[in-house]
């Protein structure tokens, strides 16, 4: 466990130190003739990463740490990324970092009065959200059933995958199939959720995370297909599950296991 808690908060460094170079970079980009106060050495200021190509990644990464650690701070995020709702008309109040991926700029009379540089402070505050994780981090050591949990669904799809690289495609795809399920309902009882039967499958776990709002219609859809990949495995059918059917199958619950929390 203390490998565990260790290589979490690991990756949650890595997350603030990157999502500080990606303010730097973005500053950078949208003034660079402005003053740039860092602790960052010279080196390290010449190979900031490129704010549109590294954004995205660190994003879907931030949101699933503070989806599982301050829960009630992921609309926050979100919104310093895309505007909760529609908007009448651009202004520096409600520009996004979305907004500046897309290159938008807004000019009044040829002033421009909402571009690149609006999105500082939005990127800055979700970098401060992230850098705020580590405390938490600190005083709830991550949830220690969900780590513990986490790594036996790994090594679970660790072995799933050495069964289908030695043939073993139905069993393959059952121990993934297995995963998958522990996960949705582990998920469920996170989110409070009541379900009606005693022993869900992967459907009734799949309809019951869409109907609380806690996925949406395409990730309900990638788990319906996974479902139906596992029965695949599972049941006996006029065709054999293929290795690529079930390696499909591995690396989609693997993905679902990282993003539906």
């Amino acid at each position: 466990m203390a490998n565990a808690a260790e290589r979490y908060q690991s990756d949650l460094e890595r997350l603030i130190k990157q999502g500080g170079k990606l303010v730097l970079s973005l500053q950078r980009l949208a003034k660079p003739d402005a003053e740039t106060k860092t602790d960052l050495s010279e080196d390290e200021l010449k190979n900031l990463p490129d704010f549109h190509l590294n954004y995205q990644a660190w994003y879907s990464e931030s949101l699933a740490v503070v989806s599982q650690l301050i829960p009630e701070r992921v609309s926050d995020f979100q919104a310093y990324y895309a505007p909760k709702g529609p908007r009448k008309e651009i202004l520096f109040s409600n520009y996004t970092i979305s907004d500046a991926l897309r290159g938008t700029t807004v000019r009044q009379y040829g002033d421009v009065t909402a571009g690149p540089a609006a999105a500082i402070r939005p990127m800055y505050q979700q970098y401060n959200i992230v850098a705020g994780l580590r405390n938490r981090f600190a005083s709830t050591l991550y949830d220690i059933k969900t780590l513990v949990h986490a790594d036996l669904l790994d090594d679970e799809l660790h072995a799933a995958e050495e069964l289908n690289a030695k043939g073993f495609q139905r069993g393959a795809g059952a121990i993934a199939g297995v995963v998958l399920e522990s996960h949705l309902a582990a998920v469920s009882k996170r989110h409070n959720i009541t379900l009606r039967k005693k022993d869900p499958t992967i459907s009734d776990l799949n309809d019951a995370l869409k109907n609380a709002s806690v996925t949406e219609t395409p990730t309900w859809r990638f788990i319906q297909h996974l479902g139906d990949l596992r029965n695949k495995c599972d049941h006996k059918k006029p065709t054999e599950p293929t290795k690529d059917d079930v390696r499909e199958l591995i690396e989609g619950v693997r993905k679902i296991t990282k993003t539906v929390l």
